[in-house]
């Protein structure tokens, strides 16, 4: 790869069906030419903390984030090297001492609930979408995901979300919708919207100057 990366950046509340949007346009694409990165993955390495210290964790503020990082290994990709993904481990609340070798491609889709909130982050990007679902759905979507997948109770998940979810969405992710170039209703069923940027980010490729 010889060109600088189209870089996507895919924002939305927990629960909005960003993931999905993110996979279905990764998935439009041959997997050599583009890669997917979770900003979870950047969840700051806690080790020094007990483990009943980590526990405490607000995973939904922007400063649980290793963004520092995040806009390192970035810039490595857009540069043509490669970079060393670092892995979180949500069983022990800190980084684990895997990480994922990802080479230079074509196309990176960032995806995460913060990434629009850092302007590091969003002058990297040459496409930002965010997903807007009904705060109905999502903390539908939410309860089923973490009862079913994460084993969580009802009250204990009912009690984060009141608690730290949804003040933290109305405080730093609901307001990073204005920084969108596109935003996407009803996220992963919105085909028209998910079609559209696969097309556009066709084309920015094609139109990208080969050396």
């Amino acid at each position: 790869m010889s060109q600088k990366p189209v870089i996507i950046g895919v924002a939305g509340g927990t629960g909005s069906g960003k993931t999905t949007v993110a996979k279905e346009i990764f998935h439009q694409f041959n997997e050599k030419s583009i890669v997917f990165i979770e900003q979870d993955a950047y969840y700051k390495d806690q080790s020094h903390l007990s483990f009943e210290e980590r526990l405490k964790t607000n995973y939904d503020h922007p400063l649980a984030f290793d963004n520092d990082l995040l806009v390192e290994q970035l810039k490595e990709l857009i540069n043509g090297r490669p970079i060393d993904l670092p892995v979180y481990d949500y069983a022990e609340h800190t980084r684990s001492k895997e990480v994922k070798p990802i080479g230079p491609k074509d196309v990176v889709i960032l995806e995460g609930i913060l990434i629009l909130e850092d302007k590091r982050l969003r002058d990297l990007m040459d496409i930002k979408l965010f997903v807007d679902t009904d705060a109905d759905l999502r903390i539908i979507r939410r309860l089923m995901r973490d009862i079913q997948e994460r084993e969580r109770t009802l009250d204990s998940v009912i009690k984060q979300y009141t608690e730290v979810v949804r003040p933290m969405h109305l405080q730093f992710i609901e307001p990073t919708k204005r920084y969108a170039d596109l935003v996407i209703p009803e996220g992963g069923k919105n085909r028209v919207a998910i079609d559209l940027m696969v097309t556009k980010i066709r084309t920015i490729i094609e139109e990208k100057v080969f050396l």
